[in-house]
């Protein structure tokens, strides 16, 4: 009988220790820290770092938006928060935005960002009464708008407009 239960904890412990290999090759953790990232959101533990989020929204407000960028990657590591995620498709809209022409580049990388928000929640609507664009639909046509090369670009009266 005691082998029994030995045989049983063997395939208890086999199927463990099986299941952890799997997870580590599916997840592809670089860090420690990342493995714990993915094992929350295998099991739908996962949060942002509301700290490091606020932080971000502070250097956003600060028209620091390399640093808000920073601090919203620190706090939504696998860019799961929609809100998180938006506030960094806006920042990339705030830097690239110019009177004379727009930033390509960061305009591009805007609408991944943005795009990500939509794949998360599509009906997603900032509480911020601060921005001048709430939704993410708002924020894609701005960065769509942005990088067509069209005849209102030679509009002398671009110049006085103002930043969403």
């Amino acid at each position: 009988m005691r082998n029994k239960y030995i045989q049983i904890l063997s395939i208890a412990m086999i199927s463990a220790s099986l299941a952890v290999i799997a997870f580590l090759y599916w997840a592809e953790p670089r860090s420690l820290a990342e493995v714990a990232t993915k094992g929350q959101v295998a099991t739908g533990t996962y949060s942002i770092d509301k700290a490091e989020a606020d932080r971000g929204i502070a250097s956003f407000r600060a028209d620091r938006f390399d640093d808000a960028r920073a601090a919203f990657a620190r706090a939504d590591p696998e860019r799961r928060d929609a809100g998180t995620q938006f506030y960094m498709a806006y920042s990339y809209y705030r830097q690239g935005w110019g009177r004379l022409y727009n930033d390509d580049s960061l305009f591009k990388l805007g609408l991944d960002a943005v795009d990500r928000v939509m794949e998360l929640d599509p009906n997603y609507r900032s509480a911020d009464q601060s921005l001048g664009i709430r939704t993410p639909s708002e924020l894609k046509n701005e960065f769509e708008d942005g990088l067509k090369i069209t005849a209102s670009d030679l509009n002398p009266m671009k110049l006085i407009r103002e930043r969403k």
